[in-house]
């Protein structure tokens, strides 16, 4: 029997399990940093399955790590379990149905990666009992990922240290190793503060905060045409200065993502967009204030990883879909239009396939669509160690990423074979790597020749700390 065997009935062994952390999780949607009964389920799971559990990882409270094994390598199995605000969604239902409550929803399916994250861990530490060999796998279960950069951080305090490799996953519409493409990112706040006068008996006393930042956007709207054409600028009003238009706003506030292919490309366009900051305050005779919220890397590649990943998944093969899963999948697709379709497949590079509305094949390793750029902090661990990511098929071909529809999608049939398809994915490279003196070897020579010359800084500067909420009373 190949080791690969072996992992995947240990996997199978605890499917059911996992199944039902993920519903939980799926039914507690949390964003953000508020993540305490999911994280709290996690923490339990890792306890029940016989990990030597860490909490308040890099001082962070809705973060936890679980360690098992003894001596040799250490792989890490990165998880997550952070919503999204706005999407929340009845479960198995395609057509737009909020549940009541709070507004969230797993938008983005890591209720999902969690839980087949710790699946693959767990899977593990039985291999690595049953086989005697040394070596340690540790589970981390990471919030935030959703714009709040936990997994920089912990890099930052060192969370991290001492690990050979980390793997990982993705909810997706298509089975494939995931091509480790991503923007480095910067979350930026520019607070600006003037005068307050009467707007028509003194208006010349008053200096607008609210005039500053909208002279901000036009400076930054007139910058994106001369900025590379895959960079990326995004911004949001966090404060108008009030709603009476007869006072001059004395603050105002907005917050802008800026995103690059690479962390030179990023920081040198955050020091452009603070310049046109600094205009509009010179302009309006007002000052700024800019911090950083929290800022990813992008991420780095690991040929050798990715390559034990592929011949992994191809011994596997597809995910086992049914007609029922297929039928319910054929329903969201009618919420869709066809360039949602159409675009989801040149983004993978592969043609479309008609009357397939789940993915029923793998993805060859080196396709390559037309890039579809996000950003994630799993870039900041694949700057501090070799990182490999798998995507597996839970939603519907063509399904928006943060959409009502990846919600619905969530709790379905469809949505565990995926999961533990993913789980299988990432426990097999593992073994592999724990089997394979060489492979790990490659892999580090792979990455030390990627970061060797442009050593990792986090992008996020020392003096930033993590934006921690309080437990809010329905977690305590």
């Amino acid at each position: 029997m190949q080791n690969s065997d072996l992992i995947w009935d240990l996997v199978d062994n605890h499917r059911t399990e996992f199944e039902a952390l993920s519903d939980r999780v799926w039914g507690m949607p949390e964003i953000a940093y508020t993540e305490y009964r999911s994280v709290t389920e996690h923490t339990a799971m890792l306890r029940q399955q016989g990990f030597r559990v860490t909490e308040n990882v890099a001082g962070i409270p809705t973060a936890v790590m679980g360690e098992a094994g003894e001596g040799g390598p250490i792989v890490a199995i990165l998880g997550e379990y952070d919503a999204l605000p706005g999407l929340s969604q009845e479960a198995g239902v395609a057509q737009p149905r909020p549940l009541p409550g709070n507004g969230h929803g797993h938008g983005c399916g890591h209720n999902l990666l969690g839980s087949a994250a710790m699946l693959a861990a767990t899977a593990i530490k039985d291999w690595l009992e049953k086989s005697g060999r040394p070596g340690r796998v540790r589970y981390y279960g990471c919030p935030a990922e959703e714009g709040g950069a936990a997994k920089s951080f912990m890099a930052r305090e060192g969370a991290f240290d001492g690990v050979d490799i980390a793997i990982t996953w993705h909810p997706s519409a298509f089975t494939e190793v995931a091509r480790a493409l991503s923007l480095a990112n910067t979350r930026m706040d520019f607070r600006f503060t003037g005068r307050a006068s009467h707007a028509a008996a003194a208006p010349h006393l008053g200096r607008s905060a609210l005039d500053a930042v909208e002279l901000m956007n036009v400076g930054v709207n007139y910058l994106r045409e001369h900025v590379p054409s895959d960079s990326r600028i995004h911004y949001a009003m966090l404060d108008s200065g009030g709603i009476a238009p007869n006072v001059v706003q004395a603050t105002a506030a907005v917050r802008y993502a800026i995103r690059s292919r690479d962390l030179k490309g990023m920081q040198e366009l955050n020091e452009r967009v603070k310049q046109v900051a600094q205009g509009a305050a010179m302009m309006t005779g007002t000052t700024v204030h800019i911090s950083i919220m929290s800022a990813v890397s992008n991420l780095l590649p690991n040929r050798p990883l990715e390559e034990a990943m592929q011949r992994n998944l191809e011994r596997l093969g597809p995910i086992p879909f049914d007609a029922q899963d297929k039928a319910f999948a054929a329903k969201i697709q009618a919420t869709l239009s066809e360039e949602d379709i159409n675009n989801a497949y040149r983004a993978v590079g592969i043609p479309r396939r008609q009357e397939t509305p789940l993915c029923d094949f793998i993805v060859p390793l080196d396709v390559r669509g037309e890039p579809m750029i996000g950003s994630t902090d799993v870039g900041d661990v694949s700057w501090v160690m070799p990182t490999v990511q798998a995507h597996a098929a839970t939603i519907a071909i063509g399904t928006p990423g943060h959409s009502w529809q990846v919600t619905a999608q969530g709790k379905m049939p469809a949505a565990h074979k995926g999961m533990t398809h993913a789980a299988k994915m990432m426990a097999a490279t593992a073994i592999d790597v724990f089997s394979d003196a060489e492979l790990l070897a490659a892999a580090k020579k792979d990455h030390q020749e990627r970061v060797g010359r442009t050593p990792y800084v986090c992008p996020i500067p020392a003096d930033v700390t993590p934006p921690l909420q309080a437990r809010p009373k329905e977690a305590a």
